[in-house]
């Protein structure tokens, strides 16, 4: 479906968009200036459901781009816009140049999207810009996230077989046999995640057969979600060019772990990047960890994760996304023996089976979140609830998990509140939210 061709200067630029305009002009010189064998532009946007979207523009052509972007038509995507609407625009930020490692040929950019002169308030790029802008204004605080990206690999003619029939043990996480069958894939993407400078530091099978996950460094929440979607771009690609198929659903297998995507929150002053979670004493010990281990957090960081914790339900048709989502949350047991995956609202210390697990860092890592997910609003929705929470500055409503929550007996003896059973109960608290939803903007909800 084309729009019109290319749009030029405009008028009416409100501040954040003058941010991220460069001219056709300098994004093609830079182009040359960092791969003179660049040909194509890739200028790409992601839809409120996930997809991403995108036009290939001729290098020759970018020069003629002017101050403008490439037209879409928005209903051709979910972006909740009509037939009759007028031409979408996708402006490229030019701070995500990147080239396709796999085709050097190609540069990418995640764009900001317009209509009539106006930002489009509900694309899920802008919900987090916007967030991130009100966390500074608001509270003084940035927020960095990483992102723990799981996916299986299919046969790509007969998928949902896997791609490795000898995978077969019940209990198949970091087998070593099993990831280097397939190192020429693994190895290929970790590489290519150097280059592009995200720091990748570890690449594992996973607890399902034909499951992997590849982890590279957090960094500030705009640019994890830029990653985070160019990643399961790349990761598709060379799949398929090894004759695979990846696949990111939620739960493909019903007794196999799903695919997660474990989100790690932190939150930095804005002015000296210093991470405002951390205390050198306090909270925990108050907490009378029968393990004697301290992991403090500040009052910050207290109201944030309770913020969460109070407003998982709400949330959580953001972050679990899917029909599927459900299976992986309220799944039966796993041949590996457990799902990995929360059913009840906690949180503990080191403990793998609840929703929010403080590891040995000032930080939170929620394992509520499954790999549907819209890596935007998917920390927009956290972004969301933990400011309601430091604005309310409540209480954590209830106590840390020392035990197993995957142990069904221990589970049933606390009194702690379930994760939504279906998608359809996630859609209703989400309609009832009324707080988060003005927090998220109101074109949007």
């Amino acid at each position: 479906m084309a729009g019109s061709r290319f749009f030029g200067v405009r008028k009416f630029l409100s501040p954040l968009h003058k941010r991220f305009l460069s001219s056709g002009e300098q994004l093609w010189s830079r182009g040359q200036d960092l791969q003179p064998n660049i040909r194509y532009y890739q200028l790409s946007y992601v839809d409120l459901f996930g997809v991403q979207r995108s036009k290939l523009v001729p290098a020759s052509a970018m020069r003629d781009l002017g101050d403008g972007g490439v037209g879409f038509g928005g209903f051709a995507s979910h972006l909740d816009m009509t037939p009759a609407d007028g031409d979408l625009i996708a402006i490229p930020d030019p701070d995500t140049f990147t080239v396709l490692p796999w085709q050097p040929e190609v540069a990418w950019l995640a764009c900001d999207l317009e209509l009539n002169d106006e930002p489009v308030e509900q694309s899920p790029r802008r919900v987090l810009q916007q967030l991130q802008k009100r966390m500074i204004k608001e509270h003084g605080v940035s927020m960095k996230t990483g992102v723990e990206c799981e996916f299986f690999l299919f046969d790509a003619m007969e998928a949902p077989k896997l791609s490795d029939r000898l995978d077969t043990q019940d209990k198949p996480c970091y087998d070593s046999h099993a990831l280097m069958r397939r190192s020429d894939l693994i190895t290929e993407l970790i590489t290519y995640m150097e280059q592009l400078g995200w720091g990748p530091y570890q690449a594992d099978h996973e607890d399902a057969n034909g499951q992997f996950e590849i982890n590279w460094n957090f960094a500030d929440a705009c640019v994890t979600a830029d990653r985070h979607v160019f990643f399961k771009f790349m990761v598709r690609s060379l799949a398929e060019k090894h004759g695979f198929r990846a696949s990111f659903m939620p739960k493909p297998f019903p007794d196999r772990t799903g695919n997660g995507c474990h989100t790690h929150i932190s939150l930095h002053d804005s002015k000296s990047d210093e991470n405002v979670f951390k205390q050198s004493a306090g909270f925990f010990a108050k907490q009378a960890f029968k393990t004697g281990e301290v992991y403090p957090l500040t009052d910050k960081g207290r109201h944030f994760m309770a913020g969460v914790l109070n407003r998982t339900k709400e949330v959580i048709a953001i972050t679990n996304p899917t029909v599927n989502s459900y299976k992986r949350l309220h799944g039966v047991s796993t041949l590996s023996g457990a799902t990995w995956a929360p059913s009840l609202i906690s949180w503990g210390n080191n403990n793998r089976t609840v929703m929010i697990r403080i590891p040995d860092a000032p930080r939170l890592e929620v394992r509520l979140a499954d790999m549907a997910a819209n890596p935007y609003l998917l920390p927009a929705a956290f972004a969301a609830a933990g400011h309601l929470g430091m604005v309310e500055k409540p209480d954590i409503p209830f106590d840390p998990v020392m035990g197993n929550l995957f142990d069904p007996h221990y589970a049933n003896s606390l009194t702690l509140p379930s994760l939504p059973i279906d998608l359809g109960e996630a859609l209703n608290a989400f309609d009832a939210a009324t707080d988060v939803r003005g927090v998220l903007g109101e074109e949007f909800s």
